[in-house]
C-alpha cells in the first residue's frame, strides 16, 4: 500500500501568490513577499509533495510563472509538480527543466484526452497529474477554467473517460469545500468507478489533522492536498504531521538537517 502524505498546493495568478476560497481568489503577496516570509527549504519537515498551480483567469504569462515557481523551490528538498493552463508539449517542456518533477493537468485532460497520451509518451504516464475540479455536493458537475466552465458531465462520467488514460495520480478538488476548512468531501470518492486503479488525491476543505484522519480512515485514498498559505505560519503544519503519525498513519518521517526523509 503507498505511503500516506500531505501535499501543499500554492496558488499563483497574475504575478502574485492568492488563497481561494471556493475558487474566488484573495491576493496575499508576489514571488518576492514569499521568499521574505517562509522558508521553503524546510518544508520537508512537514509536507511531502509541493504543488505550484497557475490559477491565473486573464492572460497567462507562462514565462513569469515558470520564473516565480522556479524561484520557491530552488532549495525545496520535497517533490514539486508545476501546473495550469497546460496544453502543449512546450510548456510540459519548461516546467519540467524549471524544476517540477510532475505536470499537473486539469483543462487539457478533459477536452484533449490525446495530449495526455503525448505527454505520458514524453515524459512518463507517472509524471502526470490530473486534477478534477467538482461543484455541488449532490449534482457533482465537474468544472473546467478554474471553475468557470461547466462541461456538462458529471464526475462518474468524466472518470470513466479518464480511467482508460496513461497518467499516475488524480486529484478530486471539492470547489464547494475549497478554502473553508469544513473537512473534505468523502462523498466524491463515491463516483469513483471499482475499475479506476489511479491513486487519488483529495482536496478541498482541510482545516485540521482530523479532517485528514477521516480520508484516510476511509481507506479509498491516501494523499490529501490543502492550498491554505496561513498554515505555513507556526507550526500547525509540523504539529498536525505529527498528530497523524500519532494515530498510526504511515507518514515518511522528517528531519530538519536530512530533508529527504527516513
Amino acid at each position: 500500500m503507498a505511503r500516506n502524505r500531505i501535499i501543499f498546493a500554492l496558488l499563483y495568478a497574475d504575478g502574485h501568490f492568492m488563497l481561494s476560497r471556493n475558487f474566488r481568489l484573495q491576493r496575499i503577496g508576489d514571488v518576492r513577499w514569499l521568499l521574505d516570509n517562509y522558508k521553503f527549504g524546510l518544508l520537508a519537515e512537514s509536507i511531502d509533495e509541493l504543488f505550484i498551480l497557475d490559477v491565473s483567469r486573464n492572460n497567462r504569462n507562462t514565462r513569469n510563472f515558470i520564473a516565480d515557481a522556479a524561484a520557491v523551490v530552488a532549495d525545496c528538498f520535497v517533490p514539486v509538480g508545476f501546473g495550469g493552463g497546460i496544453r502543449d508539449m512546450h510548456q510540459v517542456s519548461a516546467l519540467m527543466r524549471a524544476g517540477a518533477d510532475k505536470v499537473v493537468i486539469n483543462t487539457a485532460a478533459l477536452s484533449d484526452p490525446g495530449f495526455i497520451d503525448e505527454v505520458a509518451s514524453e515524459v512518463g504516464a507517472q509524471s502526470i497529474a490530473i486534477s478534477v475540479d467538482v461543484l455541488g455536493a449532490t449534482s457533482q458537475k465537474v468544472v473546467s477554467e478554474n471553475g468557470t466552465r461547466d462541461i456538462s458531465c458529471d464526475l462518474r462520467q468524466v472518470l470513466e473517460v479518464l480511467t482508460e488514460l496513461p497518467f499516475g495520480e488524480l486529484i478530486l478538488t471539492s470547489i464547494d469545500r475549497d478554502g473553508t476548512g469544513m473537512g473534505l468531501d468523502l462523498a466524491l470518492l463515491d463516483a469513483v468507478p471499482s475499475k479506476f486503479s489511479h491513486p487519488l488525491i483529495l482536496s478541498g476543505g482541510v482545516g485540521n489533522a482530523t479532517h485528514v484522519d477521516e480520508a484516510w480512515r476511509d481507506g479509498r485514498t491516501s494523499a490529501v492536498a490543502t492550498a491554505n498559505l496561513l498554515n505555513f505560519v507556526g507550526d500547525g503544519l509540523v504539529r498536525a504531521r505529527e498528530d497523524l503519525r500519532s494515530r498510526g498513519h504511515d507518514l515518511a518521517r522528517f528531519d530538519r538537517w536530512n530533508p529527504m526523509g527516513t
